[in-house]
């Protein structure tokens, strides 16, 4: 029998998607890209496109439970992703799982839809920030999000090195703070500090874009990279590498523009 090759698993835990470009859609796209079995525990199931999301219904706690009780048995991650918890009993489940071996927690602390919409409930900010942001080995906040955690506006390259060095003294894990809204900057700035190490990354801005999904992708492939069992600096700046490649090469769904993980 030919040597088949074994790939490292990850696990994303996050909303369903029905257009395709975000939440847990995008995520089992961007490990196999990077050649990572993914594995899923879904939070929510959206009624959604590219323009809107139309109604959300989040699963019972215990349905979360098993899906991770049933993933875990089996198929153990090296690594784990949060994306769209949306309730507090929901994040309560999430921080409350013991993991086997401790894998690294990304936790992309999603709260507004690209369209607009929320996607966490009001009162589960407060479990958020108490009790699964505290157990993550990286944060991935865009401006908005990074904001209301810090209940401060971010405006330029230097707040937004005060922003990460502020959260990392808060929550006491690495954070990536992802600058795309950051105006009057020609480039896609974000900066990874983690203690040590900090990473000012830059790219080209690709312009008249106008995906959704972006952030899930990017917070998927440092999953994937840590699975893969790259240092948390290397997989950011090769999630980085890997997420201006998808957003150069999009393509058009419809009327839509979608970004294009393979390899």
């Amino acid at each position: 029998m030919p040597h088949r090759e074994r790939w490292p698993i990850a696990l994303t835990i996050a909303g369903s998607d029905s257009g395709g470009g975000a939440g847990i859609q995008a995520d089992l796209k961007t490990f196999a890209a990077l050649r990572v079995h993914g594995t899923s525990a879904i939070t929510c199931i959206t009624a959604q496109n590219p323009r809107e999301v139309r109604a959300v219904q989040a699963v019972r706690p215990s349905i979360l439970r098993a899906q991770l009780e049933a993933v875990c048995a089996e198929l153990p991650p090296r690594a784990v992703k949060t994306g769209m918890l949306y309730s507090a009993s929901l994040i309560r489940q999430v921080a409350r799982f013991r993991f086997p071996e401790a894998p690294p927690l990304v936790v992309d602390p999603v709260m507004v839809a690209t369209s607009g919409a929320p996607l966490l409930h009001p009162r589960a900010l407060r479990a958020l920030v108490r009790l699964l942001l505290p157990r993550a080995a990286l944060i991935t906040p865009n401006i908005p999000e990074a904001e209301l955690l810090l209940q401060a506006p971010l405006r330029s390259v230097d707040e937004l090195r005060a922003g990460a060095r502020t959260l990392y003294r808060r929550f006491g894990c690495a954070v990536l703070l992802k600058g795309g809204h950051l105006r009057g900057v020609s480039q896609a700035v974000d900066l990874y500090y983690d203690g040590r190490t900090e990473l000012l990354l830059l790219a080209p801005r690709v312009r008249n874009l106008h995906t959704h999904g972006t952030g899930c992708t990017y917070a998927a492939a440092i999953t994937a990279h840590l699975a893969r069992g790259l240092t948390l600096p290397r997989a950011v700046a090769a999630a980085k590498q890997f997420i201006t490649r998808a957003l150069a090469r999009s393509y058009r769904a419809a009327h839509h523009d979608v970004l294009h993980v393979a390899l």
